[in-house]
């Protein structure tokens, strides 16, 4: 009896647990099986093995990869076993996953250099000391022809043909390459070699974590669970968070720049951002949700709050109050940042101030440096310019200070 005292002590009742782990997922498959294999971790005190698989395809995240690790973060927390995989092996094969073509692999040493900046970046959110990190060329690069032949025996071809993915390209008439059908198969033999309990992944991965829990079954394991988490909204607040779509947020950019890129989401989208990559519990987002749908709080207001928790996660309290000290200074009180970039300039006669705009890169080109300045979002020194044929002066020895739309600002010196 004491024994069995000493052991519950070691994790939260089921319950809890099951509420902390609902909490922004997307899908859990299935529920009743995690309940059953918590009450089991509860009575014999052994933790669950939970895995996350990331591929090194990039060196740096996101706040939109973060989702997922902060859900295994939550699994660690609750006293279980976090694997952060490194896809070293199948990073060279490719995910095909949202892939309308077959892409490039990688090489073995751009796939080195990437994961190297992932665990820095990835230790930011995971406990170190209790990450257990695994590769998997570990086992998918020892495995022979025979095992090779024996695990693709293992799935049916109409079932690999049944992902939307591949399903669109067939119809396309567009190529699909034999290690592309692979990869769902490493990926799920990943989850025999480390004996998962619990795969995590997003929405868009559901098929390739699916295939896991079959395989664990050929293999003669018990199926792991899965749990998927939401996709992203980048800062446009239409698209997948994405670098290549230049709507991210890097977790590893300057302060200034990771507070101002979240002060520009839509409003709408700050909800499920405190829900994503926050601790704030779904009673208190609920209670500021209705302090701003009532007017008790202005959005403004609830989006720095936001923007202070997320820059402190992962900078620090300091980083985040000067950043957002910073933001309302510039932005609210519309003065000059700090430190704002100099430009120096050659003494020269007037020049028109749209010309001047794209000289000085703040705009692409003279029609978008007249359409900031008919929108009024050009200042000199604090002065909206409204005519579009204004000319500046650039006499030696004169300074000013040039605004162009919010964020952008550029001290001007004529020496």
């Amino acid at each position: 009896m004491k024994r069995e005292t000493t052991t519950r002590a070691k994790f939260k009742p089921v319950e809890e647990q099951l509420a902390a782990l609902r909490r922004g997922a997307a899908e859990i498959i299935r529920e009743d099986e995690l309940r059953a294999k918590l009450e089991q971790s509860y009575k014999t005190g052994k933790p669950l093995r939970v895995k996350l698989g990331v591929d090194p395809t990039a060196p740096d995240l996101h706040l939109g990869h973060t989702v997922v690790l902060r859900k295994l973060k939550h699994f660690q927390d609750l006293g279980h076993t976090a694997i952060f995989l490194v896809g070293d092996f199948t990073a060279m094969v490719g995910d095909p996953t949202g892939q309308s073509e077959t892409r490039p692999p990688l090489s073995r040493e751009q796939v080195r250099a990437n994961a190297k900046t992932y665990l820095a970046q990835v230790y930011k959110i995971l406990d170190k000391k209790g990450t257990e990190v695994r590769y998997n060329s570990e086992w998918l690069g020892k495995l022979t022809s025979q095992d090779m032949i024996k695990l693709c025996a293992h799935y049916r071809l109409a079932r690999m043909l049944e992902r939307e993915d591949f399903r669109s390209r067939l119809a396309g008439n567009r190529p699909i390459a034999i290690h592309e059908l692979l990869y769902p198969l490493l990926q799920a033999y990943d989850s025999v070699a480390l004996e998962a309990d619990v795969e995590l992944g997003a929405t868009e991965q559901k098929f390739n974590l699916l295939v896991g829990r079959e395989i664990q079954r050929e293999y003669g394991q018990a199926s792991q669970v899965i749990l998927t988490m939401p996709i992203l909204v980048g800062t446009d607040g239409e698209r997948k968070m994405s670098k290549s779509l230049g709507n991210y947020v890097s977790i590893t950019e300057p302060p200034g720049e990771m507070f101002g890129k979240l002060m520009s989401i839509p409003d709408e989208l700050m909800w499920p951002y405190y829900e994503l990559l926050t601790d704030l519990g779904p009673v208190e987002i609920e209670a500021l949700q209705g302090n701003v749908k009532g007017g008790r709080t202005h959005p403004m207001d609830a989006k720095m709050e936001l923007a202070t928790r997320i820059v402190a996660d992962f900078q620090d309290s300091r980083a985040a109050k000067k950043a957002a000290e910073e933001f309302q200074h510039v932005f609210r009180e519309r003065k000059a940042p700090e430190e704002a970039p100099v430009r120096k300039l050659a003494p020269a006669t007037p020049k028109r101030l749209v010309a001047l705009l794209v000289e000085l890169g703040l705009a692409a080109s003279r029609s978008e440096a007249e359409r900031l300045v008919k929108q009024g979002g050009v200042e000199i020194d604090g002065a909206r310019v409204a005519d579009v044929k204004k000319e500046v002066t650039l006499s030696r020895s004169s300074e000013f200070l040039l605004r162009a739309g919010k964020k952008r600002f550029l001290r001007v010196v004529v020496e």
